[in-house]
C-alpha cells in the first residue's frame, strides 16, 4: 500500500516537472538571449529582460497546452482508476 502511495507521488513529481519543462526552458533561454544582448550593447534596462520572458513563455504555453492538457487528462484517469486500489 504504501510503496503504491510512494510511487504515484513520484510519478506526479515527475508529471509536474515534464508540464513545467517547457515554459522553464523558454523562460531561461529568453533571458539568456536577453542577457547576452545587454552586455553586447550595454543596455541596461529591467523591461527589457522581463518583456520578452513573458512573452515567450506565454507563448509556449499556448503552443504545448494541448499536450500538457492530454497529459494531465491522462495522469487523472490514471489516478481515478487507481483509487479502488487504495480504498481497502
Amino acid at each position: 500500500m504504501e510503496a503504491k502511495l510512494v510511487a504515484l507521488g513520484v510519478e506526479t513529481f515527475k508529471i509536474a516537472l515534464m508540464l513545467a519543462l517547457p515554459g522553464l526552458l523558454t523562460g531561461m533561454l529568453v533571458g539568456l538571449a536577453v542577457s547576452i544582448f545587454q552586455a553586447t550593447t550595454q543596455i541596461n534596462e529591467m523591461t527589457l529582460s522581463f518583456i520578452p520572458k513573458i512573452i515567450g513563455v506565454v507563448i509556449v504555453i499556448v503552443l504545448t497546452m494541448p499536450w500538457m492538457l492530454n497529459e494531465m487528462t491522462d495522469f487523472a484517469k490514471h489516478v481515478f482508476n487507481l483509487m479502488p486500489t487504495f480504498v481497502e
